[in-house]
Order: C-alpha cells, then structure tokens, then sequence
C-alpha cells in the first residue's frame, strides 16, 4: 500500500466511530466529493434524504469516523455503509456487505479506514454473517491493497449493468 502524504498542519487529537444520522447528511456527502467517490452535481440533499429514508427501511447502519483536531474541531472525515443481508443459501446465514466506503483525503494513512473496516467486520461477526464482502472499482488500486492489507481475499468476479440510464464509473 503506498504512503499518502499528509498536511503537516492536520493533526488528530481524538478519534470516534459513531452510527450517523440524517443530520450527517451533509457532512458524508461532501465526503463523497472530497474522496472522489462522487461529483458534487451528484449529490442533491433531497435525492440523499430520500436513499436514506430507504436505507432505513432495510436496516442499512452508516458508520462515521468522527475525528476532533488539536484545536477541538470535530470533522466527519470517513464513513461506509453496512448492509446485514438475509440469505436463503449458506444455511440461512446472513452475509454483510460494505458500501460507499469513503476518506477524506487530509485523513488518509491515519488508521480512519482500518477502523471503520474493523466495526463493520464486528457487527458483522456478532450478527453471525458468513462473510463480508464488497467491491472495489478496478482503478483503484491503493484502495485494493488496503483492503488485501485488513485481510480481504479477491474472490470471484463482479458483473455489473448499468441500468435506466446510469452510468458506471
């Protein structure tokens, strides 16, 4: 995994990982932007209140990585969302899946990712999940080796369709 440089002036004081809320919103969708997971004309509040009202009918957890700076200033700078997904194979045992795992990049190398990875990979544990899985888009190889890193194996191949018109990135 390659070294990301950090800003000398960013220094975390304290670290907390919290379960987010609609009130987040804002906060994880300018993480989006600043990670490069999505464009800024791609991420309406109202669009965003609508998916979580949805993901909240699915049991969807959004996990944050809540860090305080040396000045006391608390920022969300990473978060995923885990999905516990109910399965008829596999003895009935249940299969977590990761989503929109996203830091932002003053944050990256700190450890932010390994431990919102690490909560996920505990939940999921403690739900009695087969396996964790997610997926990765093939250009981002500094993502694939953080991933090999916390003990992701590459495991099959992803197929994917875009649909009404989506675009895949």
């Amino acid at each position: 995994m390659s070294e990301k440089k950090q800003d000398a002036s960013f220094a975390i004081a304290e670290t907390r990982l919290r379960p987010g809320t609609a009130a987040d919103l804002p906060a994880v969708l300018g993480l989006f932007v600043a990670s490069g997971l999505d464009a800024a004309e791609d991420v309406p509040l109202d669009g965003a209140l609508q998916s979580w009202q949805a993901m909240q009918a699915l049991g969807a957890e959004l996990w944050l990585a809540e860090v305080a700076d040396q000045g006391g200033r608390v920022e969300v700078l990473g978060c995923l969302t885990l999905y516990i997904l109910p399965l008829l194979a596999h003895s009935q045992a249940p299969e977590a899946l990761v989503e929109d795992v996203a830091v932002h990049p003053k944050a990256q190398g700190l450890g932010l990712g390994r431990l919102l990875m690490e909560q996920a990979m505990a939940v999921a544990r403690a739900r009695g999940c087969y396996k964790l899985a997610l997926s990765s888009n093939a250009k981002r190889v500094d993502a694939h080796a953080f991933y090999e890193h916390l003990g992701f194996t590459r495991h099959g191949f992803s197929f994917v369709v875009p649909l009404a018109g989506g675009t895949l990135q």
